[in-house]
């Protein structure tokens, strides 16, 4: 056993080398080598290390477990960072509407005879569009016709009531005798009180001379009855000129009645002119309405809408027919008072989708001051703004009240490195991330952006032309994360 050749073992256990059929058995002296010519007559499996098969059916094993356990790549959609033209846009809905439209409604009340117009049909300016029965305003007319009439009579008929002049100079002349009267009543009561005195003197001298002894006692009574008579012609000549007094006051009220009677229809006077005034300002009024009961056009232009086709009575401001000029149109887009800031006048906007094949522009003309409140459609309550703008070549197939799509351009720039919007994410509250793809690995960079739109954004760094970014980067893709082309 010792001069037997060792078999091959595999974990420490001998497996005996089978001999092939048909072999014959060599003698050990023939099959003896010696150790001179062991080295050179081995094969290279014979210097191979015992057992090296199953190492190497180990090391697949292995391998296939290591390959088989290995993270499979994330199937990612790639998008290329180019440099291009980019358009920041606030897209919304708009309608067109005539610029200059007219509502021409009814001037008066009255009974509408019917409309003949079309909606369509081309009119003039001036053209009589509408006609309102004229008779009960002709019936009004009249009438205040007939009242100024009535009231000039009234105003003529004034002066038959004042004072005659001759009646007034008799009350003149009146106060004249009378105040002649009360003088000479004045002057005989200076008369009297002269009278008076001289009599008062001599009964004094009198009772002087008589309680002397110089006259007698008849002679002293008959001097005090003197001037008792002197005394009473005084107090008649008093009562006398008062008489005449009153009557001078009454000759002046007489005066006053008369000139009061005299003004007395001046107030009359006042209200006809006033009455007249009235009617004749009534007058006007109801002579232009009429007139106006023939409607004409504001402008020349086509009919917009007729509002009311048939015969009937219509009130004052109800609207009949909406006249305006078809081939002047501007365009009407409602958008958010957020979006409204960065439109300026000037600006261009793209119509698309209003129903021809190639698109239309148009310039922003002028935003709306003043922004109104409107539902949404998910009941939210927005503040929306008009944006007013002009065609720059209005298409002949647009009418009054089209619906477009409009894109308003508030940015735009070309030569700009561009990044699909989908790639970004935010890293942080101010920062800008996206995932790029390098070598079969992720690889996240922080860029910054300018500008960007629904679809793409500006980058000012942080990636370069030809970078295949990672599109909707989902959760499992990290940094160093495996990644392939999604097929």
């Amino acid at each position: 056993m010792e001069n037997q050749p060792h078999s091959p073992s595999c974990f420490g256990v001998q497996i005996p080398k089978l001999k092939r059929p048909g072999a014959t058995s060599k003698p050990a002296a023939e099959t003896a080598e010696t150790p001179d010519d062991a080295g050179p007559s081995k094969s290279w499996r014979d210097r191979l290390p015992r057992g090296w098969p199953y190492w190497l059916v180990g090391l697949g094993v292995a391998g296939v477990f290591v390959f088989a356990l290995r993270p499979t790549p994330i199937a990612v959609d790639l998008g290329t960072v180019e440099e291009g033209t980019l358009q920041v846009t606030v897209d919304a809905e708009g309608k067109t509407r005539v610029q200059n439209r007219y509502i021409v409604a009814a001037p008066v009340a009255g009974r509408l005879s019917r409309i003949e117009l079309e909606s369509g049909d081309s009119i003039e300016a001036g053209a009589v569009v509408a006609r309102i029965d004229s008779l009960p305003f002709n019936s009004e007319v009249q009438a205040a016709q007939a009242r100024l009439r009535e009231l000039e009579a009234q105003i003529a008929g004034v002066e038959t009531q004042r004072p005659k002049d001759a009646a007034l100079a008799q009350a003149e002349a009146d106060i004249n005798a009378a105040i002649a009267r009360q003088r000479q009543a004045e002057a005989r009561y200076q008369e009297a009180q002269a009278s008076l005195s001289q009599a008062q003197r001599e009964r004094d001298r009198a009772q002087e001379l008589q309680a002397a002894g110089a006259i007698s006692r008849q002679d002293r009574e008959a001097a005090e009855l003197t001037a008792t008579r002197r005394q009473q012609e005084v107090e008649a000549a008093q009562r006398q000129v008062d008489a005449e007094r009153a009557n001078v006051a009454a000759a002046r009220n007489a005066l006053g009645v008369l000139q009061a009677e005299q003004q007395d229809p001046d107030y009359l006077l006042d209200v006809y002119r006033a009455q007249i005034a009235s009617t004749e300002a009534e007058l006007l009024r109801l002579t232009d309405e009429a007139q106006r009961t023939t409607v004409t056009a504001p402008a020349a232009g086509s009919v917009l809408q007729v509002m009311q086709k048939s015969a009937r009575f219509v009130q004052a401001g109800e609207p009949l027919i909406e006249v305006g000029n078809a081939d002047q149109l501007e365009l009407v887009i409602d958008i958010l008072s957020t979006d409204a800031v960065s439109v300026e006048p000037g600006a261009l906007i793209q119509i698309e989708q209003w129903g021809g094949e190639e698109s239309l522009q148009a310039r922003v003309r002028y935003v709306e001051p003043s922004a109104f409140t409107e539902v949404s459609a998910l009941g939210v309550e927005e503040q929306r703004v008009n944006v007013i703008a002009d065609f720059v070549d209005p298409p002949v197939a647009l009418g009054d009240g089209y619906r477009v799509e409009a894109q308003i351009v508030t940015w735009a720039a070309e030569n700009v490195m561009i990044v699909p919007i989908s790639a970004l994410f935010r890293c942080d509250s101010q920062t800008w991330c996206t995932f790029v793809s390098a070598d079969g690995k992720a690889q996240q960079r922080e860029i910054v952006i300018s500008q960007r739109n629904d679809l793409a954004a500006a980058v000012e760094s942080g990636l370069v032309p030809g970078e295949q970014v990672i599109l909707h980067p989902s959760e499992e893709i990290e940094a160093e994360k495996r990644v392939r082309v999604r097929e």
